[in-house]
C-alpha cells in the first residue's frame, strides 16, 4: 500500500539511519490448536535401532507444540474410526509390508479425505506392492552407501520443515538413492549435493519433499536413520515442520515446480532501488528498512510469466509486489502505472493481503484458509497472461483480475517489491520467474462460459483446487474469453479414473469448425494429472469450444487448458 498511516509518519524522518540494519526478529508464533498424531513404526524388514529415539523425539515435540502422540506397531490401529482421531500419521522407519488390504483401504480413505502423512527415512522402504502408497511417499528406496557426512541443498526456505535451515545444511546420516526421481510430482524441499559424499547415483537427488494427495497432505524426509538425528535441533525442527504441514496447521505451496529462473536468491545483480530506504541482504533474505521505496528488477522487462516469491510479515505490516509498470526512478510508478499485489494483515479487503491494491479484493475466505500468520513464511505465485493476473497464496488461488484500464497494461513491464516505511517490516526470499509463451493463453478448465452436461469438481491437487469434471460422452464446454483465431497448438492437464476418451477442439460453437483433436488416456486416478497436447490447423476464428467423446460413464477431468500460436 503506498500511503503512510499516521502511526508511522513520525518515524519516517529517521528511516535513513537504519540503512544496513536487520529487520527485527519475527514474533513467537501462536500455538496450534491441540491435536493428535499417530506414530507407526511396524517393521517387516530391516529394523532401525533409532525408532525408540525417534518416537521420543516426536513425543517431546508434541509436548512443546500442543499435540499428543500415540505410538504403535499394531496395524490394527488402521481403521476408519481410529484414524479419524488423528490430524497426521507418521510412518517412522517402517519397512516391508506392514498393512493388509483392509487397513490399506482405511488409510487411503483417511488421507484422501484430508488427513496428513509424514514419512521418515525407510518409510520409502515400505509397501512396494501398493501403488497408492508409492504415489503418497513419492519414491521408493533403491540403495544406500555407508553412513557419512553430506551437504543438503535447501531448495525451499518457505516450507515450515525447511524455513529455519541455511541454504547449505551439512549433516551425517544414511543417504538413500531412490528408484525414481520424484521431482515431477512433488515439491522438492531439499536435495543432496552428490559431490559432497560418496555413493550417490541419482544426479538430481531430492531428499525431502511435500505434496498434496487428494484432500490430504504428505511430507517425506530421507533423514532419520541414525539415533543422533533425533537429538539434532535442526533435524527435530525439520520433523516438526513436516508434522505441522501434514496436520494442516502450517500452509505451503507443495505443487511441483520446474523451469523457473532465479531473480534473487542471495545475489542482487540486476536489482535497483527507487526511492528512500531499501532492503538489507543477509542469508539470501531481503529485509526492508525505511521508505517509501521500490526495489525493482531493472535488468529485464517481462510480458507473460509466472512469478513466485516467498515473503514474511513480522506483524501488522505493509508491503506489496509490483507488476506491469514502465522503468522509473519513482517509487510511485508501480502503483500508478502498474499494479500492486498487496501484503497487509489488517487493512480493508481491497487493500489487504491478496488484493490488487484498491482495485479488487481477494476471495477473503480462501485467503484466510491458505494464509500463515505473521512471523511465518508464505509463498505467492502471480500468473500474468495478457491483461490477466491470477494470485495464488501457498498454492491456492485467491484473486483473479483482468485489467481494462487503457492507461495501464500487464502485457509488458517490470516487477518489484515495496519497502513501505519504518515499522513496516517485510522479508522476501527466493524470487523466481518462469517466462511463458507470450502468444499462449491458459485458463482453468472450470472457467467455461457455456456448457452442456459438465460440472465443476473439487480436487485439491488441481490448479485452484477445482476441475472441469463429470464429463460424459457428448458433453461440451465453451470459453468465450479464449479466441481460436490463428491458434496452432492446444494442451490440457487432465486426469482420469474413468474411461478416458477424446477432446475435439472447435471454433465458434460445439458444432463449429474442427481444429484438431487429442486422445485422453486413463491416468489411474481423478487426482493423478498429466498433460496432453496436439497441433491445431490454424483455421479458427471464433471462441474456443471443447467437445468430449468416449465410452460410457465418466470419461476424464480437465484441470487447465492452453492454446498457443497466433
Amino acid at each position: 500500500m503506498p500511503l503512510l498511516t499516521a502511526r508511522r509518519l513520525v518515524a519516517v524522518a529517521a528511516a535513513a539511519l537504519l540503512a544496513g540494519s536487520l529487520a527485527p526478529a519475527p514474533p513467537a508464533l501462536a500455538a496450534d490448536p491441540a491435536y493428535q498424531v499417530l506414530v507407526f513404526s511396524k517393521t517387516a524388514g530391516f529394523r532401525h535401532d533409532s525408532i525408540a529415539a525417534g518416537t521420543q523425539a516426536i513425543r517431546d515435540l508434541g509436548a512443546a507444540n500442543n499435540f499428543t502422540v500415540t505410538a504403535t506397531e499394531d496395524a490394527a490401529a488402521f481403521t476408519t474410526t481410529n484414524l479419524a482421531r488423528f490430524r497426521a500419521v507418521v510412518f517412522l522407519n517402517t519397512t516391508g509390508d506392514v498393512l493388509n488390504a483392509t487397513q490399506q483401504s482405511a488409510f487411503e480413505a483417511y488421507v484422501n479425505g484430508g488427513g496428513g502423512f509424514v514419512g521418515v527415512h525407510s518409510a520409502a522402504d515400505t509397501e512396494y506392492n501398493w501403488p497408492w502408497y508409492g504415489q503418497l511417499v513419492g519414491a521408493w528406496f533403491a540403495s544406500h552407501p555407508a553412513i557419512q557426512q553430506a551437504t543438503v541443498r535447501v531448495e525451499n526456505r518457505a516450507h515450515p520443515a525447511t524455513a529455519h535451515l541455511p541454504r547449505s545444511w551439512t549433516r551425517t546420516d544414511e543417504w538413500y538413492n531412490y528408484r525414481t526421481n520424484p521431482r515431477s510430482s512433488v515439491r522438492v524441499l531439499a536435495s543432496l549435493d552428490e559431490g559432497s559424499y560418496s555413493g550417490g547415483t541419482m544426479g538430481d537427488h531430492p531428499i525431502a519433499w511435500c505434496r498434496t494427495q487428494s484432500s490430504g497432505r504428505a511430507f517425506y524426509t530421507g533423514g532419520g536413520h541414525t539415533q543422533a538425528s533425533y537429538s539434532d535441533a535442526a533435524f527435530r525442527a525439520h520433523l516438526l515442520g513436516g508434522i505441522r504441514y501434514a496436520a494442516g496447521w502450517a500452509k505451503a505451496d507443495c505443487r511441483p515446480e520446474t523451469g523457473y529462473t532465479t531473480l534473487y536468491d542471495g545475489s542482487t545483480t540486476g536489482w535497483s532501488q527507487a526511492g528512500p530506504g531499501g532492503f538489507t541482504n543477509t542469508d539470501a533474505t531481503l529485509s526492508s528498512f525505511g521508505g517509501l521505496g521500490t526495489y525493482w528488477y531493472s535488468a529485464k522487462e517481462f510480458r507473460s510469466y509466472s512469478l513466485k516469491l516467498d515473503w514474511r510479515l513480522a506483524g501488522d505490516d505493509n508491503s506489496g509486489v509490483l507488476i506491469g509498470y514502465p522503468p522509473s526512478s519513482s517509487p510511485w510508478s508501480g502503483t500508478r502505472d502498474g499494479y500492486e499485489i498487496q501484503l497487509d494483515a489488517t487493512d480493508v479487503p481491497e487493500r489487504t493481503t491478496g488484493a490488487v491494491y484498491s482495485v479488487k479484493a481477494p476471495d477473503v475466505a480462501a485467503r484466510d484458509a491458505a494464509l500463515n500468520p505473521p512471523g511465518s513464511w508464505n509463498t505467492y505465485e502471480l500468473l500474468v497472461q495478457g491483461e490477466r493476473v491470477q494470485v495464488f497464496l501457498n498454492g491456492v488461488r485467491i484473486n483473479d483480475f483482468t485489467n481494462t484500464d487503457p492507461t495501464r497494461s500487464l502485457q509488458q513491464g517490470y516487477i518489484g517489491i515495496q519497502n513501505h516505511g519504518t515499522g513496516d517490516d517485510v522479508s522476501f526470499r527466493n524470487i523466481r520467474i518462469k517466462e511463458l509463451n507470450a502468444a499462449s493463453v491458459t485458463v482453468e478448465g472450470e472457467s467455461y462460459t457455456s456448457s452442456s452436461g459438465v460440472q465443476i469438481a473439487n480436487h485439491a491437487p488441481a490448479s485452484g483446487g477445482r476441475t472441469l469434471g463429470y464429463i460424459n460422452n457428448g458433453d461440451w464446454a465453451g470459453y468465450a474469453q479464449v479466441s481460436t483465431a490463428g491458434r496452432t497448438g492446444f494442451s490440457a492437464r487432465i486426469s482420469s479414473a474413468g474411461a478416458g476418451g477424446t477432446i475435439q477442439i472447435r471454433s465458434g460453437s460445439s458444432t463449429g469448425t474442427l481444429l484438431g483433436s487429442l486422445t485422453v488416456p486413463v491416468t489411474g486416478g481423478w487426482e493423478i494429472f498429466q498433460t496432453v497436447s496436439t497441433t491445431l490447423n490454424g483455421t479458427g476464428t471464433g471462441p474456443l469450444h471443447l467437445v468430449f467423446t468416449g465410452g460410457s460413464g465418466s470419461l476424464f477431468d480437465v484441470d487447465t487448458l492452453t492454446v498457443s500460436g497466433g
